[in-house]
């Protein structure tokens, strides 16, 4: 039973229903003892009467034998009749309403529970489709649980015509996602072949003898915002690929991914003048090693990038297993401080705070939402909070091996 917002119990569609059963038939039980009670007593009369007043003498004719030999007669005869007549009707209507209430009782709870039963029974497949529609709803991702079907058996009926309206629903639904992410990773893939000839025409072009000064400049600014462009197409492909669920996994060594990084990402590092502090404990997990490496190195990216750029920023990486059987990778910054709501933000495709607004060549406002995408992809989770002082924390929780 669920309580709506004041207090007020709600009664289940299935206790509705019951209490509808029980109460149409103590209603009908009712009406029954009614009519018999009155039948019952009107034939008592008319037996009575047929044996005692309408008799060819009359009640003057009436005699009675008592016990010890006492003869009663005429109106005293009658009287003790009537006495006799309306003790055995009272004890009769009394035995028929008592006994037949008991009985009416009896037979209520027994259909009650009947009720329940039947009432459980026809409501199964509406449980059914809720209990997919939670899955559906519950699932990490919008398009994650577009797989599941209710397929629903038995007569064709409201029931399952609601389920197959759902079915069906589902299915557009997954139809729809999937060509949305076809549609990214077609359109980002062929966007690779223009992006590659610019690079190479503006190459040439800064390159050549005869190129002025201001040419050169102008090759950078362009080699620049074409590099953002690839890493952009990079980041949809990527994006797009990761909000698959996983199906071969392999087992990975979450610090041996974070050590990788932390070596990848060195030069980086310190050319920004930040300090990155290695805490790689073993921690196992399964799933595609070059997904999760990327969910590590997006994460130590971010943390570089999003320094105070004063030369004494720090990001500490750490890798860990759980008590719960789970691993973790937790990545904290330096950096300037970020409010608690936009946290929620900062997992938007094409999110950015502060400086990092403007369109620059460093990021595409992908970094986290690939990170998302991806442990989810692996069936985990990842969460931010600001860190006391400045920067973020991030943390991601992702199934042991």
């Amino acid at each position: 039973m669920r309580r709506p917002p004041f207090g007020i119990p709600r009664l289940t569609l299935r206790a509705r229903l019951t209490l509808v059963y029980g109460a149409l038939f103590v209603a009908a039980g009712l009406a029954l003892l009614t009519v018999t009670y009155l039948l019952f007593n009107r034939q008592l009369s008319q037996l009575f009467v047929s044996r005692y007043g309408a008799s060819s003498g009359g009640p003057a004719m009436l005699s009675i034998f008592m016990p010890g030999g006492y003869v009663m007669q005429g109106s005293d005869a009658l009287r003790w009749v009537q006495a006799q007549e309306a003790e055995l009707r009272e004890a009769a209507v009394t035995s028929l309403v008592t006994q037949g209430a008991v009985a009416l009782g009896a037979v209520g709870l027994l259909a009650a529970a009947l009720g329940w039963a039947v009432a459980g029974r026809m409501l199964a497949p509406l449980r059914l489709v809720t209990a997919t529609a939670r899955r559906i709803a519950a699932a990490p991702a919008a398009d994650r649980g577009l797989h599941e079907r209710i397929g629903l058996r038995g007569p064709v009926d409201e029931v399952k015509e609601l389920a197959g309206a759902f079915d069906t629903m589902v299915e557009r639904l997954g139809h729809a996602f999937n060509g949305q992410r076809r549609f990214v990773a077609h359109a980002s893939d062929e966007l690779r072949t223009p992006l590659t000839l610019n690079r190479a025409l503006i190459e040439r072009a800064m390159h050549r003898r005869t190129a002025s000064p201001d040419v050169k400049q102008l090759g950078a600014s362009l080699l620049e915002i074409n590099a953002r462009h690839e890493r952009l197409i990079s980041g949809l492909l990527l994006l797009a690929r990761a909000d698959h669920e996983v199906g071969d996994r392999s087992p990975v060594e979450l610090a041996e991914v974070v050590s990788h990084v932390v070596g990848q990402t060195a030069a980086e590092a310190e050319q920004a003048g930040v300090t990155v502090h290695e805490s790689a404990f073993p921690a196992q997990t399964a799933g595609d090693a070059m997904l999760l490496e990327r969910l590590v190195h997006n994460l130590v990216e971010n943390g570089i990038r999003h320094d105070t750029g004063d030369g004494s920023g720090w990001v500490r990486v750490a890798s860990r297993t759980l008590f719960d059987g789970g691993t973790e990778v937790e990545v904290s910054n330096s950096g300037p401080a970020v409010a608690s709501y936009e946290i929620p933000a900062l997992f938007k495709p094409f999110h950015r705070l502060g400086a990092e607004r403007v369109i620059t060549g460093r990021s595409v406002g992908l970094g986290l939402s690939i990170v998302r995408s991806v442990a989810r992809a692996h069936g985990g989770d990842v969460t931010a909070r600001p860190r006391q002082g400045g920067g973020l924390v991030v943390i991601v929780t992702l199934p042991r091996t």
